[in-house]
């Protein structure tokens, strides 16, 4: 752990690539006790067992559609549990560092991370978009969802908030990458650039690409990219810390794949750099 630690605080520039997995040691669990806390009405109604296909559940009503879309957004995006990313704050602050994450709990933000260094590719449970969609933009949703979930009954939400688009008066929907109806809006496409250009600005240097949680779902956002850059700059350094890890053969010499609980990694390699 001290090697990797070291090459952490070596390191001209650390890109954070985080997915699902980094959340759910955080504690956002999306089954099992915290979904059942949340969400048993819906289980037992329907049969859904967890978050994630509870999303896509065709739902009879907006009224109820909303009322499950609420409580996700509440419990996921208002709902905070931000340790573990207060703590891998810590770790990275003092370095030139950038995060890409399809996480949409807007974690980093809230754990203070710098806004013009995050890019969540796969959007936000804080905004809303057309369902058309006929624009792009996307709208803040946290005064109505909190309005969604202090007035909900009998897994059903008043009919007079159910959000419509300001310009064609279709439904409003999640601003997530779930089909290509997805708003890429001008804050998503900023981050974007500024990823690009942190990438390219950063190639031949000596900078460590730390892959936390990152699953097999969508692995050409955050994965694959980090192999082949990796592979191309002989200074850079893979570690990947998940439960399952792997990584090409070319590159294992200048790679650390770690199959261990990411919260307890990130207190080690906190403790270590604050030892020093």
């Amino acid at each position: 752990m001290k090697d990797i630690c070291a090459k952490i605080q070596e390191a001209d520039a650390i890109v954070i690539g985080a997915g699902a997995g980094l959340s759910t040691a955080a504690g956002y669990e999306y089954a099992g006790e915290r979904f059942n806390r949340y969400f048993s009405d819906f289980e037992e109604k329907y049969g859904i067992h967890d978050m994630y296909s509870g999303g896509f559940y065709p739902y009879d009503t907006l009224e109820e559609y909303w009322a499950w879309w609420s409580r996700q957004v509440y419990y996921n995006r208002y709902v905070d549990h931000l340790d573990l990313y207060q703590k891998l704050f810590q770790l990275v602050k003092d370095k030139d560092y950038f995060v890409l994450t399809t996480n949409v709990d807007h974690c980093f933000q809230k754990a203070n991370f710098d806004k013009q260094r995050l890019f969540y590719t796969q959007g936000d449970y804080g905004l809303f978009q057309c369902s058309s969609p006929c624009h792009q933009e996307t709208y803040d949703n946290e005064e109505l969802i909190k309005k969604m979930i202090e007035q909900q009954k009998d897994m059903k939400i008043p009919t007079s908030l159910i959000p419509y688009c300001p310009h064609c008066g279709k439904p409003m929907t999640m601003n997530l990458r779930c089909d290509d109806t997805f708003v890429e809006d001008e804050g998503w496409h900023q981050a974007y650039f500024r990823y690009q250009d942190f990438i390219r600005r950063h190639q031949d240097l000596k900078i460590v690409y730390l892959e936390l949680g990152v699953g097999q779902n969508t692995p050409g956002i955050i994965k694959y990219p980090f192999f082949r850059f990796v592979e191309k700059n002989k200074n850079a350094t893979y570690i990947c810390i998940n439960k399952d890890t792997y990584c090409p053969q070319s590159m294992e010499k200048r790679a650390y794949c770690i199959s261990e609980d990411i919260k307890n990694v990130i207190d080690d390699l906190l403790k270590i750099k604050l030892e020093k």
